[in-house]
């Protein structure tokens, strides 16, 4: 990824309601290559959405839920490929989901993150979880966040990230190395 490229997905993580002129300006670059570099980056994928991050108490969440799941060993590849179905038809089902992933650790197979708004809307989720025979039941396991805690360390934002992106460097094709410092 080119640095004009790096940096302006930085500017946009951090604010996306600025104009191109606004992005160029932060930039130190001109207003079309800010337009040309946008477009570029919606084509090839590495732009996906334009989205804003809420206050999430605010719209009524208190519960923040990362759930780990483990599949049954016995799964046949129709059995696995029906699972997976499954769990893509579930997240437009189940809005509460907003990650549903597989993979490897702390002897798990798969990881939801999920959005609650109280507790009992946390455990009809893991009710219904219990509801797939290729899911180990007993082996669901959760870590619950209270959004209306009074101590927060560092809330959901892509600010962070975006600050991260900016210390990337590409040092060849296919390998990424971090810098060390403050961007």
């Amino acid at each position: 990824m080119k640095e004009v490229e790096r940096r302006l997905v930085s500017e946009l993580m951090m604010n996306c309601r600025r104009s191109d002129r606004q992005l160029a300006k932060a930039l130190g670059v001109s207003q079309p290559t800010v337009t040309r570099t946008l477009h570029k980056l919606e084509k090839d994928g590495v732009i996906k959405e334009y989205c804003m991050i809420p206050d999430f108490t605010k719209v009524g969440y208190t519960l923040f839920a990362v759930t780990f799941v483990k599949l049954k060993k016995q799964l046949n590849q129709d059995e696995l490929k029906k699972a997976r179905e499954t769990a893509k038809e579930s997240l437009r089902i189940i809005p509460n989901f907003i990650m549903l992933e597989r993979g490897i650790g702390l002897n798990y197979d798969g990881v939801f993150l999920s959005f609650h708004e109280d507790y009992s809307s946390f455990t009809r989720l893991k009710s219904w979880l219990a509801q797939f025979d290729f899911i180990e039941v007993h082996e669901i396991q959760s870590f619950l966040v209270n959004l209306k805690d009074d101590v927060h360390y560092r809330s959901l934002t892509f600010s962070t990230l975006a600050k991260h992106i900016l210390t990337l460097t590409n040092l060849k094709e296919g390998e990424t190395a971090i810098k060390t410092g403050e961007p």
